[in-house]
């Protein structure tokens, strides 16, 4: 293994044993991104984190809310084939259309497009390099990062947690 793939994984590895979430009672930061604002008076906005908490499972909390990771391999999305739509688990905003859906081998469901003006981003250094996270732009949930190393016809990989959707069978 060579020494910068080694460096790799050490940052990775040490960014899940350190922890990808943000400490507890942390807000999620508000989104750099100008599409956001087509959403600044949602009622998501105003919602408390005891809201928050009462509305989500403990899992889509950690990931919405906290800019957490769920395991790789261990949504049931992940598996989804049906004709439908990916709405986010926060705020029930469409995101992504199943035919965008592909098997990307990471263990997390993965788009190569997504309904642009309903997402914001961020650059995101958690784990120690630059990436850009993404997220819902009516309630601001964290879904997860977009990488350039998707299929045509952008290139583009959303990776996306699966608990912080729900999907809509067409």
């Amino acid at each position: 293994m060579t020494a910068s793939r080694r460096a790799f994984f050490m940052l990775t590895a040490g960014a899940f044993v350190a922890g990808c979430s943000p400490p507890v009672g942390a807000e999620p930061k508000a989104a750099s991104d100008a599409r956001t604002a087509a959403f600044a008076d949602s009622p998501f906005r105003r919602l408390t984190d005891a809201q928050w908490r009462a509305r989500l499972s403990p899992a889509a909390y950690n990931v919405l809310r906290r800019e957490g990771t769920e395991r790789a391999g261990t949504s049931p999305l992940e598996h989804e084939k049906r004709p439908g739509v990916f709405h986010c688990a926060g705020c029930d905003l469409a995101l992504f259309r199943a035919d965008w859906k592909y098997d990307s081998g990471t263990g997390w469901p993965s788009f190569w497009d997504v309904m642009k003006p309903h997402i914001g981003t961020k650059r995101d250094f958690v784990i120690g390099y630059p990436r850009t996270e993404y997220h819902c732009a009516r309630c601001l949930g964290h879904q997860g990062h977009v990488f350039e190393d998707g299929p045509r016809p952008t290139g583009l990989r959303y990776c996306n947690n699966g608990v912080a959707l729900r999907f809509v069978p067409a």
